[in-house]
């Protein structure tokens, strides 16, 4: 005979061997279940996406394979049909309404749905499961067209609607960029990793006062946005080297890399800069 300990040990350990596939299936039912009464709730308040969502989950194929349920699949597939229906409509009607919104803005739309852009460093993701929008890493709660555009126009003030002159742009990066080669003791030409100079470029736009105080409402915020599209303008801008006939090229590559715009408008990884003579 077993010592006490031992014996009801062994017999927590046998009781768990014989309930825990139960309770698997236990869960598995209650999870089929509760996403049939999510569909009852979608149908009856109309909400064709949630019920897309629903419909072409893993788990409503597994009631229409489960035994139990099969009946669930002519209903799911009638509801899947009407909910793909209502759903590329809306698709349609969001497209054509955040085309025409754009257009009453001035600004032009290119949609490759669930993606768009507006403006080279303006783009963004339309998410209808979460019934969310990304724009440039912002999530907006929403996918209203009319939202869309309030946030797209905010963006754009933010990036385009301030003073930029790109001779001057182009001329405050080789002088950064020349700085860090005298700190460093580095050989002219010698190309810079990206995020440091990003870094060192932030730092010199803050004024002396901000660096007698470290004041966090004088810090002068220079996003990376910003900073990707002001190279966008200064490649539109056609206008050549810096004042003193240095030309400023991009390395790409993955190591300590930023996003930002090509001359092509194109997003890419770049992971140094660097400035020549011409």
């Amino acid at each position: 005979m077993p010592e006490p300990n031992e014996f009801l040990e062994n017999v927590q350990e046998n009781l768990k061997q014989i309930v825990q596939p139960f309770q698997r299936d236990l869960n598995q039912r209650q999870k089929k279940a509760e996403l049939i009464k999510q569909c009852i709730r979608c149908a009856g308040r109309d909400d064709f996406l949630q019920l897309d969502e629903l419909l072409k989950s893993k788990l409503a194929r597994d009631i229409c394979e489960d035994k139990a349920l099969e009946s669930c699949a002519p209903v799911f597939e009638t509801l899947g049909a009407y909910a793909d229906e209502k759903v590329e409509q809306y698709r349609m009607d969001l497209i054509e309404d955040l085309t025409r919104q754009c257009e009453e803005a001035g600004l032009e739309l290119e949609m490759d749905f669930p993606r768009f852009t507006v403006l080279k460093g303006i783009s963004g993701e339309i998410d209808f499961a979460s019934r969310s929008t990304k724009i440039n890493k912002k999530v907006l709660k929403s996918i209203d067209p009319r939202r869309i555009m309030t946030m797209v126009v905010r963006f754009k003030k933010q990036l385009y609607d301030r003073p930029y002159d790109p001779q001057a742009f182009i001329d405050d990066l080789c002088e950064v960029y020349l700085e860090l080669l005298e700190k460093e003791d580095l050989p002219a030409g010698r190309p810079v990793p990206m995020q440091q100079f990003y870094l060192a470029y932030v730092i010199s736009l803050q004024s002396k006062t901000f660096f007698q105080d470290m004041d966090k409402g004088k810090f002068k915020g220079y996003s990376l946005d910003q900073f990707s599209v002001d190279l966008w303008r200064y490649y539109e801008a056609g206008i050549g080297g810096t004042s003193q006939g240095y030309e400023l090229q991009l390395t790409p590559g993955r190591n300590k890399a930023l996003w930002l715009l090509d001359t092509q408008g194109e997003l890419r990884q770049i992971t140094a800069i660097s400035f020549h003579k011409s």
